[in-house]
């Protein structure tokens, strides 16, 4: 029986796609990575991953996992290989809003189940530009992080339980419901954040949360980066770490924001290097409820706060949304810099992390480095400043490999001496395996290829991917 015959006989022919079918699934969203995988398998249940996995492991078959397909590295690149599309596993089991839990399946679509959550009162917290297609499945398997990590955590943090097929088709329950559970290893981890080369994630156990009843949403300019870490210090301190997004969007990127986007409007009616988008989410009704006047005590507050430091020259500028439209258009030139990121040309994007003291420290040794390694180069970038993670892009003047290669490697070197990490949210996929090779600990690495080799022994899961050759 030939591979297709095999996989049509467990999903049927019609889920079974070839040829200009597999068309959308092998291109990534950027269109950087394109292959014409062999087929494209969309199992509808999970006793059908298993049977997939079960055949894949005997006859020795590439398995590449997919979800929403929005990832930004390559990570579903999938020339000689099957695409498994978790696509058809979209149902929201339960939602227990008393435990505050979701069980959701792994092709769960993130906006679903906003939906969903928000039907019960309660809040999905995970949220970033692509959530209108990317798939729960796929941000546990890159632990996406997003916007509101300074509050809630990236993915990691916000799942309970996992159920997983292993390579050899074998489903392992770790469908946890509980806060507490030391019951041995915390093998759910292993999988989160494994780009699909341990297991198949097919359905997770989510943590919800009170739905917040009022926000309070602004735009800020300040002189610096640390008067901005001061603000989000201050503000956390006094809405008992309500702060649910603290964005900084540097003066080029708005720039490239109003260049790029139809329609786009600038924040302020000057010109700023650091821009803030900051939102503070109120769930007491003492800080929600309207006032007799209309008033929100939570946006009450929080233009208080603004004018305070204005007056004391901690900030330059700000504007707080006064309605619901105005607090979305504020968020969309956030959640724009991925399209901006489509416009601006030739770049070299990361996706970095440095302890929060230390972002004003990297750009300003950027600042000075950047010149030396490629004059006539230019640099832009979006920040969630909350936690540090740096979306840090440069423009090069220079056509030359070898030049990106010295500014990779420069970023990279910057950021592992200021304690950081080179992949903060967007995994590690095809791009970064040559970071992985000159900046992860060797011993983890012997580690990593060890749990590899014991879980998936003959190298059929999503092969080539994270780990260095």
């Amino acid at each position: 029986m030939s591979v297709i015959e095999g996989l049509k006989e467990i999903v049927g022919a019609g889920h079974v796609l070839t040829g200009a079918d597999t068309e959308k699934y092998g291109s990534d969203w950027m269109g950087r990575y394109i292959a014409e995988p062999i087929a494209v398998v969309r199992p509808g249940s999970t006793e059908q991953v298993s049977r997939v996995m079960a055949l894949a492991h005997d006859q020795g078959i590439k398995i590449v996992p997919i979800g929403g397909n929005t990832g930004l590295t390559g990570a579903t690149y999938a020339e000689g290989a099957v695409m498994l599309s978790l696509e058809r596993l979209n149902k929201i089991r339960e939602i227990r809003a008393d435990a505050r839990l979701g069980i959701v399946e792994a092709g769960v679509i993130l906006s679903n189940l906003h939906d969903a959550a928000e039907a019960h009162g309660l809040v999905f917290p995970l949220t970033f530009g692509a959530r209108g297609s990317a798939m729960i499945g796929g941000a546990l398997s890159t632990n996406a992080g997003g916007s509101n990590v300074v509050r809630y955590g990236s993915t990691r943090g916000l799942c309970l339980g996992l159920e997983v097929v292993l390579a050899d088709g074998r489903v392992m329950d770790l469908m946890s419901q509980v806060h507490k559970d030391n019951t041995g290893y915390d093998l759910k981890d292993l999988f989160i954040g494994g780009e699909g080369t341990l297991g198949v994630i097919t359905a997770a156990v989510v943590k919800l949360f009170p739905k917040p009843q009022a926000y309070a949403t602004a735009m800020i300019a300040t002189p610096g980066v640390p008067e901005a870490l001061r603000l989000l210090n201050r503000l956390q301190a006094e809405t008992g770490g309500a702060v649910e997004a603290f964005e900084f969007m540097a003066g080029s990127y708005i720039e490239n924001h109003l260049r790029i986007i139809e329609g786009a409007k600038p924040p302020f009616e000057k010109s700023y290097d650091v821009n803030i988008m900051l939102e503070v989410a109120a769930t007491s009704p003492r800080d929600a409820a309207p006032a007799e006047d209309g008033s929100i005590p939570v946006v009450e507050r929080l233009e208080q706060t603004l004018a305070d430091l204005m007056e004391e020259g901690a900030i330059l500028d700000a504007v707080l949304a006064k309605t619901e439209e105005q607090r979305r258009a504020i968020w969309k030139r956030r959640e724009d810099a991925a399209e901006v990121g489509r416009g601006e040309g030739r770049k070299i994007g990361t996706d970095i992390c440095v302890p929060t003291d230390k972002v004003a420290v990297f750009l300003e040794r950027m600042e000075a480095a950047l010149p030396r390694l490629d004059p006539g180069a230019t640099d832009s970038w979006v920040c969630h400043l909350g936690d540090g993670n740096l979306h840090y892009a440069v423009f090069p003047a220079t056509d030359s490999p070898e030049t990106d290669n010295a500014i990779v490697e420069h970023i990279e070197g910057e950021v592992l001496e200021l304690g950081g990490s080179f992949s903060a949210e967007h995994g590690v996929g095809l791009m970064k395996k040559a970071s992985m090779a000159r900046r992860k600990d060797p011993v983890a690495l012997d580690v990593m290829r060890k749990l590899k080799a014991a879980l998936d022994p003959n190298g059929v899961l999503n092969p080539g991917k994270v780990l260095p050759d």
